[in-house]
């Protein structure tokens, strides 16, 4: 399998040659990049990805989309989100121009090691079955509709106590995913086998990146939710196909927006010391509507809630949004969430080089514009101090807001 030249995302690589099959299982698997002819060779083409970052396998080559961060960046801001933000470099053991895909696996096998460093965590599963004998509760429903009453074997509902747990079975599809796709370390393929007979009695079940099951831990399974929370981030970001009669052709791709604003959201919950019901991402289970007839709803990125009323809105962008035909679609989203909320001001925040910290007064209405911008590319602890000043910045929206309220 040959390997094209590495692209870089919102950067245009000229020339890149292509076969006709493996031009179609691009557009297939990629249908975010921009794909077109190029001018100074045939059957080449100038390729630019979006936001989208990882490892595209169309068969026959692969495709390296990297970052503009430096990888080990783009894998803190991915751990601090899903809540790990203990984990260190060290972890990951990444080489400084490593993939993305083949920067997390050493994080995620050191951390499955530690999860099952004492055996295999057991639990309790609900199990239906026809048995000859009864155990647990009988399904006398499914009995007298499947058996006309007649027994044994006896239809039953019992629970198993075993090692074949959602834990268990989630850690398992991501370490099978990853063996399927294209990584050049042979040490890194081998150590992807090395629980392969801890796992054998655990199913191997083939998730839905869409449909993963949530996993509420406790103090028993808190030492799994490294391990588990990186397996579903595997889970969620391959893709596996086989075209009609082609090659077979794979991706472990990341959205950088969602990257962004994941981690925005969930650091600046810590900052502010909030839970997620009262700060929610994208308005969870809030009802936040922008016409009398409650029927236009909004899901900012940002919201701050005491209990059924938004006293802050925001939203976060890595990439300023483009709309044809309209000029400042950012703009015009913040506003709404603004009117929608009864807020003097709203919140828009940036990755540095995306716009300038400015505020706009909205004319006729007196609503506030306000953006800002984190530099992604300092230090952590540089990093971290931005958002504790971002947090400052929510804390007096929101004071504000309350003062106005108070007022009227």
């Amino acid at each position: 399998m040959r390997g094209l030249p590495p692209l870089t995302e919102y950067e245009t690589r000229e020339a890149v040659h292509l076969s006709q099959i493996e031009l179609r299982t691009l557009q297939r698997l990629a249908p975010w990049m921009s794909i077109a002819p190029s001018a100074v060779a045939e059957s080449c083409y100038d390729l630019k990805p979006d936001s989208h970052v990882g490892t595209l396998n169309l068969g026959t080559a692969t495709i390296e989309i990297r970052p503009k961060l430096d990888v080990g960046r783009v894998l803190f801001l991915i751990s601090y989100s899903m809540g790990l933000a203990a984990w260190t470099d060290e972890d990951f053991e990444y080489a400084e121009r490593a993939s993305l895909l083949e920067a997390i696996i050493p994080g995620f096998m050191a951390n499955v090691r530690r999860a099952f460093l004492g055996g295999l965590r057991q639990g309790y599963r609900i199990e239906e079955a026809a048995l000859q004998s009864v155990r647990g509760r009988v399904r006398f429903a499914d009995q007298i509709r499947d058996r006309f009453g007649l027994m044994p074997p006896i239809e039953v509902r019992f629970d198993e106590f075993t090692e074949d747990i959602e834990l268990n079975r989630l850690v398992k599809a991501a370490l099978n995913r990853l063996g399927r796709l294209p990584i050049r370390s042979d040490r890194q393929r081998q150590s992807l086998r090395a629980f392969d007979s801890v796992l054998s009695n655990v199913t191997l079940v083939a998730y839905h990146p869409r449909h993963l099951p949530k996993i509420n831990y406790t103090r028993l399974t808190e030492h799994y939710r490294p391990a588990v929370e990186l397996a579903k981030l595997i889970l969620r970001s391959t893709s596996f196909e086989l075209g009609r009669g082609e090659a077979r052709a794979s991706t472990f791709i990341v959205d950088m927006n969602d990257v962004f604003e994941d981690f925005v959201v969930v650091a600046l919950r810590d900052a502010l010391n909030l839970s997620e019901r009262s700060f929610p991402q994208g308005a969870k289970n809030r009802r936040l509507r922008l016409d009398e007839a409650r029927v236009i709803g909004l899901e900012p990125d940002l919201s701050w809630w005491d209990g059924d009323e938004c006293t802050f809105v925001g939203d976060v962008k890595y990439k300023r949004v483009s709309a044809k035909g309209v000029k400042h679609p950012d703009l015009y989203q913040v506003l709404a969430y603004a009117v929608a909320a009864d807020l003097p001001a709203s919140l828009l925040v940036y990755a540095k080089g995306e716009d300038e910290p400015v505020g706009h007064r909205v004319v006729h209405l007196g609503k506030r514009l306000e953006i800002v911008t984190l530099s992604l590319d300092g230090d952590i602890e540089d990093l971290m101090e931005q958002i504790d000043r971002l947090a400052d910045k929510v804390r007096l929206l929101k004071d504000e807001a309350e003062r106005g309220r108070l007022a009227a």
